[in-house]
């Protein structure tokens, strides 16, 4: 695969590097770097995340991707992955920034979605390319997250344990002069200790899409959740679980009580439901709205 190298000030998506601190020397990258104007939003957060930071992080790039903003994050493992992920599956653009020499991809297991984000308009993007003589060690993904929130209008960290190295990222992004959003999590959760501990310092509270376009693209007239088709069950009961899943209801076993279905009603209502792609599962008995 081609592996392209230019300055950051010579495409109008990179050019906005060339002015932070420790600025690249050059970039390389593989696929397609956009070339729409459209506002850009990194997001970010824990390599292991809880059934909560995988959900709000496919909720907020989905939504945010269907609003048109192209996605850019680090292609680790975690939040990093879901995030693009989520945002592929929207239709979005998705940029991945890596620490090592391209072609080689970092983790491995990322592979196949770095090559879904470049078959699907968008590339893979590194400071560095073989033959470039660079050691990756801890130090070279801290270097590669002043990329990650360079790049961006907004970084959000959606969620990160207090010592995690996302904070990092969020670090870059104030120096840069960039939006950081945080999404509050429950605060006996030690990997919401991370989020919570920004909101607190004076980061913008992220709870849906809306909340980071009014402040990158106020402009914008119609939301990303006010895109979205709300999803209306063949049924009463299909319905009845819907609504209850909406308030933020997730176990199953409280859904099916909350309800007043019948064991046998209830089970026959969420098949049809997962069958017909209106709710997915979590894990654990713990459903929601895809």
């Amino acid at each position: 695969m081609e592996i392209n190298r230019i300055r950051p000030d010579e495409h109008n998506f990179t050019q906005r590097l060339a002015s932070i601190a420790n600025p690249p020397k050059s970039l390389c990258f593989m696929g397609t770097l956009p070339t729409a104007s459209a506002p850009v939003v990194a997001i970010v957060g824990s390599r292991k995340p809880s059934a909560y930071g995988r959900e709000v992080t496919e909720q907020l790039a989905g939504d945010l991707a269907t609003a048109g903003c192209i996605i850019v994050s680090g292609l680790a493992l975690g939040i990093d992955g879901i995030a693009q992920k989520a945002a592929l599956e929207a239709g979005g653009t998705v940029i991945g920034v890596i620490p090592n020499e391209l072609p080689d991809i970092s983790p491995q297991t990322n592979y196949k979605l770095a090559m879904n984000i470049i078959e699907n308009g968008g590339a893979i993007l590194s400071e560095w390319k073989k033959g470039d003589g660079k050691i990756v060690n801890r130090w070279s993904f801290l270097e590669r997250n002043r990329l990650v929130s360079g790049l961006a209008d907004a970084v959000i960290i959606t969620e990160a344990a207090e010592r995690s190295g996302t904070l990092n990222t969020a670090a870059h992004a104030l120096s840069q002069g960039r939006d950081v959003f945080a999404v509050p999590g429950n605060i006996t959760s030690p990997l919401s200790a991370g989020c919570n501990a920004l909101l607190k310092q004076g980061a913008l509270v992220a709870t849906t899409a809306t909340d980071i376009l009014d402040v990158i693209a106020p402009s914008t007239t119609q939301s990303a959740t006010d895109q979205a088709i709300i999803p209306l069950g063949e049924t009463p009961a299909e319905n009845t679980i819907i609504d209850l899943l909406r308030t933020g209801l997730r176990d199953g076993d409280q859904l099916q009580q909350q309800s007043g279905l019948t064991p046998a009603d209830f089970a026959t209502a969420l098949t049809m439901l997962e069958i017909n792609g209106v709710i997915k599962p979590l894990g654990a008995n713990n459903w929601t709205l895809r």
